[in-house]
C-alpha cells in the first residue's frame, strides 16, 4: 500500500511538471506571435501611410503647381521674363 501512495504521489509530481513545461512552451510561442503580429500591424500602417502619399501625388499630377513645379526643378525652365536668381555658394 505504501509502494502504491508513493507511486501515485510520483504520478501527479511528473503530470504537474509536464503541465508547467507545456503552459511554459505555449506561452513562449504565443509571445512570439503577439510580436510577429504588432510588426506586421505597423508595417500595415506605414504601407498604408505610403499608399496615401502616392494617392495624393496620383490626384496631383495633372494641376498647373505640380506641372510648374517638375519643369522649375527638374527640366530648369521658366516663365517668360521671371527672374532667377543663382546662389553661386552652392
Amino acid at each position: 500500500m505504501k509502494i502504491n501512495k508513493i507511486h501515485k504521489k510520483l504520478f501527479i509530481i511528473v503530470i504537474m511538471a509536464y503541465l508547467i513545461y507545456i503552459f511554459a512552451s505555449q506561452q513562449k510561442t504565443i509571445n512570439s506571435y503577439k510580436a510577429a503580429q504588432k510588426y506586421y500591424s505597423e508595417q500595415i500602417a506605414k504601407e498604408t501611410l505610403h499608399k496615401e502619399t502616392l494617392c495624393n501625388k496620383k490626384n496631383n499630377i495633372n494641376s498647373e503647381e505640380y506641372i510648374e513645379e517638375v519643369a522649375r526643378e527638374k527640366l530648369d525652365m521658366y516663365l517668360p521674363n521671371e527672374r532667377v536668381y543663382i546662389d553661386i555658394s552652392k
